[in-house]
């Protein structure tokens, strides 16, 4: 298994060996140096803790500085845990996009767009009242009745209605890896992947 953390740079189109047209996000991927190596002996299991993004040693905490300190690794801004990485790696090593190959499947995890505060038709795709009446000829994107008679007289939990939407952990599997140019730590991820433009996202290759 091999993970990196990144940021999606965007979306672009490349085109194969067939002349087909291949939409891909652009991922800058690393390099990610191993900060903290954790056992099941020492800390009750086992993970790999890796660091992404430069950051000044005066803008971290105190804390902060000592852990970078006792690995003996500059400063990042991200941290992520990584549990199926192997503890086998040792602190001080880092990762890059060459950890992967062009045509692994991997699973990419990030925060989606945040959409605020929508409606039931654009966040649980109601379809409306359209053109009959019922009521509702003045608003015909309602949800609607929402409760029962006498019994239960409430609201079930869960019910969908108008919300926040958006702003969620999201995780797309089954990505094809297209190209990797390490020279600049740049990944080409065929389809989308979660996130807004210079989001944090994490590939996980299992």
């Amino acid at each position: 298994m091999s993970a990196l953390i990144g940021k999606k740079l965007g979306m672009t189109s490349v085109y194969n060996d067939k002349g087909d047209q291949i939409p891909v996000t652009v991922i800058e991927a690393g390099p990610c140096p191993v900060v903290q190596v954790k056992t099941k002996d020492t800390d009750g299991y086992a993970s790999v803790q890796i660091g992404f993004g430069e950051i000044a040693a005066r803008k971290i905490n105190k804390p902060l500085g000592g852990h970078f300190k006792k690995a003996d690794v500059e400063p990042t801004r991200h941290l992520k845990e990584f549990r199926h990485l192997p503890t086998t790696l040792s602190v001080g090593e880092v990762l890059t996009v060459e950890n992967f190959t062009i045509g692994d499947k991997v699973k990419v995890s990030g925060t989606g767009k945040g959409r605020g505060f929508q409606g039931v038709v654009k966040r649980h795709h109601f379809g409306g009242v359209g053109m009959a009446t019922h009521g509702q000829s003045d608003r015909p994107r309602a949800p609607g009745s929402i409760g029962s008679s006498s019994y239960p007289s409430r609201v079930f939990k869960g019910l969908r209605m108008a919300g926040r939407m958006g702003g969620k952990r999201i995780s797309t599997r089954n990505l094809e890896i297209i190209d990797i140019m390490p020279d600049t730590n740049i990944l080409l991820i065929k389809g989308s992947v979660p996130g807004a433009i210079n989001s944090l996202v994490e590939i996980v290759k299992y």
